[in-house]
């Protein structure tokens, strides 16, 4: 039996789920609030990835844990929204992330030219 040993970007982090690195790329460009949030990453994701509250709520919430993401207070409090940020350390584990799946597809292309398909 073959073990498999992954290389890791960053020590002690796994591959993230394709909804948290929307998140974070969400979160990239601007500080957002839930709902701009969920627009924002089905759009990202054409219209693939249509998030639930209850699962953004909960990546929202290790995200803040694992102090990736920050609340930001926004100017417009009228509806008492909560809008969110990216920490450095969000933006390291993004770019650490992209790498990660930059490898991957590159050794897939090479895999499928090699092949000859």
């Amino acid at each position: 039996m073959r073990h498999v040993v992954e290389k890791q970007f960053i020590v002690g982090t796994k591959p993230l789920s394709e909804p948290v690195v929307l998140i974070l790329m969400s979160l990239a460009t601007e500080p957002r609030h839930g709902y701009a949030l969920l627009k924002d990453v089905e759009k990202l994701s054409d219209g693939r990835v249509q998030l639930s509250t209850g699962t953004l709520y909960g990546a929202i919430r290790r995200l803040l844990e694992d102090e990736w993401i920050e609340r930001f207070e926004q100017e417009d409090t009228s509806r008492d929204k909560q809008a969110y940020r990216l920490t450095a350390r969000g933006r390291a584990q993004l770019r650490s992330e992209l790498a990660r799946l930059r490898h991957l597809v590159h050794a897939a292309t090479t895999r499928l030219r090699l092949g000859g398909a």
